[in-house]
């Protein structure tokens, strides 16, 4: 399969890998653990609580991305919307408003902390169409 050459090429690119650098045995662990994209199983299978709701709704006003909260919570984004919308947990932004006061006083000027407002994707009844449909 390989030619003298190349079997000589791999024989030393093999050898050219310092015998110093193996590894401990903790460190795959580490790696495996810096590079995890979705939450620990424990994490995985929980429900959201009224405490994570108000943690939602504060990292929502640290502007922390909804990606980064669906895989923090391993959850569906709707759920986020549902807390966000009140729909789940009413009077949770109540509460992370007060939480949010507390632990980083002054900086609610800097945010709108009313309730979300979806962006309607279809035009509104109102608007005249620019092309009469016929």
């Amino acid at each position: 399969m390989f030619g003298r050459d190349q079997s000589r090429i791999a024989a030393d690119v093999k050898h050219r890998v310092p015998r110093h650098t193996k590894q401990r045995s903790d460190e795959p662990y580490l790696m495996a653990t810096a590079f995890l994209v979705e939450p620990p199983p424990a994490v995985a299978r929980r429900p959201l609580t009224e405490d994570d709701a108000v943690d939602i709704w504060i990292a929502r006003w640290l502007r922390t991305r909804p990606v980064d909260l669906q895989r923090r919570y391993a959850c569906d984004p709707r759920r986020l919307y549902e807390i966000w919308e009140e729909v789940r947990f009413p009077g949770s932004r109540e509460r992370a408003l007060e939480a949010f006061r507390a632990r980083f006083p002054g900086l609610d000027a800097r945010f709108d902390s009313g309730p979300h407002r979806r962006i309607p994707t279809a035009p509104h009844p109102g608007q005249l169409c620019l092309f009469p449909e016929g």
